[in-house]
């Protein structure tokens, strides 16, 4: 197992993983084009857990916002700390960028939302989508 910083060559994958998971489905996969990865990784980063040569997650923190882009892990493999070691890594990214208030945003009543909780990340109000946006000290 390791962590490790996505490349060009990984998003692929990644755009996989992003369509696979279960709650927070791209309701249009094209809404998250390669480009947008391709700008993650040149500026703010994109963290990969591999195993055996296999992504298997990823996260990334928006350096320009202060909010936390992407957190997924493909389904098959959820449940084994994957998501609890990446999200430090999209978190260290915006603190390390000058951000004091990380924020990110999940649909209400999911595991995703209690997640976060679980993990500290206190509610400050919904988007415009409805979904829950989150808020915790850098």
């Amino acid at each position: 197992m390791s962590i490790r910083p996505a490349t060009p060559a990984d998003i692929p994958r990644l755009m996989e993983i992003r369509e696979a998971v279960r709650e927070n489905r791209l309701s249009d996969p094209k809404v998250v084009p390669a480009s947008d990865y391709c700008e993650f990784i040149a500026h703010s980063g994109i963290w990969v857990w591999e195993e055996f040569g296999q992504i298997l997650g990823f996260s990334a923190g928006d350096t320009r916002s202060g909010w936390v882009w992407a957190l997924f892990v493909d389904p098959p493999y959820e449940r084994r700390g994957i998501g609890r070691a990446l999200l430090p890594e999209a978190c260290a990214s915006l603190r390390r960028a000058g951000h004091q208030i990380l924020k990110l945003s999940t649909a209400p009543g999911t595991r995703a939302e209690r997640f976060y909780l679980a993990d500290g990340w206190r509610p400050a109000g919904r988007s415009a989508r409805g979904e829950v946006i989150f808020e915790k000290a850098g």
